[in-house]
């Protein structure tokens, strides 16, 4: 079994998006081949109604498939399939948007007025790129949830882990996307698939990301669990962790516990022409789809 060592430790940065939503965006619109198959991750919290109530209204995508994740809150959705609904605390959506597909998604506040998910962007290959769009909608109480005996609690939105499978399939980057709690002073050792890319994004609490062997003079060696190891400062709230290769990550949680997503998927490894919400492989292929909205034969009729 082998560690995999920490590539980068990175805030997310606040940003805008939509007609006004303030969230924090930990990757995207930079190189495409460093997350591959994943192209953005955004985390949308807030406490300001009026910071996220304006949402994203009608907009266009292609070549992707989008995953949306509620914590708090809720978001309604709608989209030129005719799909209309309504995601709560838990609920994932999977949207595959092949083709085109025009939607919209417009958060909406808790009780306290507060709201918080994730989005993530996910590529298609090229074989799938112009597929027939579908949408995945799964409840909160479909997601099964595993407890070790150490109360470190994973949520199995897809992939498979510690014997769950998760009720999203059929994705093209045959993604692991895990909700991982580990309590406080645990030390925590996940399985990852050798072969697929991985991050890990914190939202709660703070840990420390185990490397098997780190670069001089980059890490603190501090005492873990009775045992010498190196490990990197504490990360905590809103931090985008990037994994090398290995097949397996150890966490030591902090005086609060940790709370992170673990997301990895099996890399595409082919050419990327992106630009705003539409994904191709050649830049003929992205110009054709700004052609095709502006002429209304973006959205292909079902067959």
């Amino acid at each position: 079994m082998s560690i995999r060592p920490t590539l980068e430790t990175r805030k997310a940065i606040p940003t805008l998006e939509g007609a006004g939503v303030h969230l924090h965006r930990a990757f995207g619109f930079q190189d495409p081949s460093e997350l591959d198959p994943f192209l953005l991750f955004d985390d949308f919290r807030n406490e300001r109604p009026e910071d996220f109530l304006r949402g994203f209204p009608w907009h266009p995508h292609r070549g992707i498939e989008t995953i949306t994740y509620v914590l708090a809150g809720e978001v309604e959705h709608g989209d030129s399939l005719g799909n209309a609904g309504t995601l709560g605390a838990g609920d994932v959506q999977w949207m595959t948007a092949g083709s085109g597909i025009l939607h919209q998604e417009m958060p909406k506040g808790n009780t306290r007025g507060q709201m918080h998910g994730f989005q993530l962007w996910a590529n298609l290959p090229s074989a799938q790129k112009m597929c027939a769009p579908r949408y995945q909608d799964v409840k909160a109480a479909d997601i099964p949830e595993v407890i070790d005996d150490d109360g470190t609690r994973v949520r199995v939105v897809t992939g498979e882990f510690w014997g769950k499978r998760g009720p999203v399939d059929g994705v093209a980057a045959d993604p692991q996307y895990l909700d991982v709690s580990v309590p406080p002073g645990v030390k925590k050792t996940l399985p990852i698939d050798t072969y697929r890319r991985a991050f890990a994004y914190v939202f709660a609490g703070s840990g420390a990301f185990v490397d098997a062997a780190p670069p001089t003079g980059v890490l603190l060696e501090k005492e873990v669990m009775g045992e010498e190891v190196n490990i990197r400062d504490m990360s905590g709230d809103r931090t985008l962790i990037r994994f090398g290769t290995g097949d397996e990550i150890t966490v030591q949680a902090g005086e609060d516990g940790v709370r992170f997503l673990l997301i990895s998927g099996a890399p595409i490894e082919e050419p990327v022409a992106w630009h705003g919400p539409i994904v191709m492989n050649t830049q003929a292929e992205l110009k054709q789809a700004f052609r095709e909205l502006q002429n209304g034969t973006f959205i292909r009729p079902a067959h």
